[in-house]
């Protein structure tokens, strides 16, 4: 499938290990896992060029998910960037990095069907949970700041 488009550039995928699959062309597979590496800045601070995440495609997208999608004017091209909201016409995905505008500020909302899938987690190279559970982030929230961002709360 090529480049990845995570933060600016891009984020490629690697042959994974244990029985994942990329995406087909023609759609999703729902309720497969996918490995993504980053590539670029966009997503700074959260992610860094050269982590390796864990996708979930076909997983419910929510306003705030870190989420793989098919780049709208070059399907090709792979990003990843955060669910902000939907609105007419798809997702409005964001860059972290507030000085990458490669995103929805410079192609508008991405339609439902190219966001393939929801990031869990980052798997390496410093392993951090990115999908808490809705009940995860009330729990979070009784956590000293320092432990609470490790597992994932903002």
């Amino acid at each position: 499938m090529g480049d990845v488009e995570a933060t600016g550039r891009g984020a490629r995928w690697e042959e994974p290990a244990l029985p994942l699959q990329e995406p087909p062309e023609g759609g999703h597979i729902h309720g497969r896992l996918g490995v993504v590496d980053v590539d670029g800045p966009s997503m700074v601070p959260t992610l860094m060029h050269g982590d390796r995440l864990l996708c979930h495609y076909g997983a419910r997208v929510r306003p705030g998910a870190v989420v793989v999608a098919k780049h709208p004017l070059r399907q090709d091209l792979l990003v990843v960037k955060r669910a902000v909201e939907r609105r007419d016409g798809g997702w409005w995905l964001l860059s972290d990095n507030p000085h990458v505008e490669s995103d929805s500020r410079d192609y508008g909302p991405v339609p439902e069907e190219l966001v393939l899938g929801r990031v869990l987690c980052r798997i390496g190279p410093r392993p951090a949970w990115l999908a808490p559970a809705r009940w995860w982030s009330g729990a979070l929230r009784l956590l000293p700041r320092n432990a609470a961002l490790r597992l994932g709360g903002r």
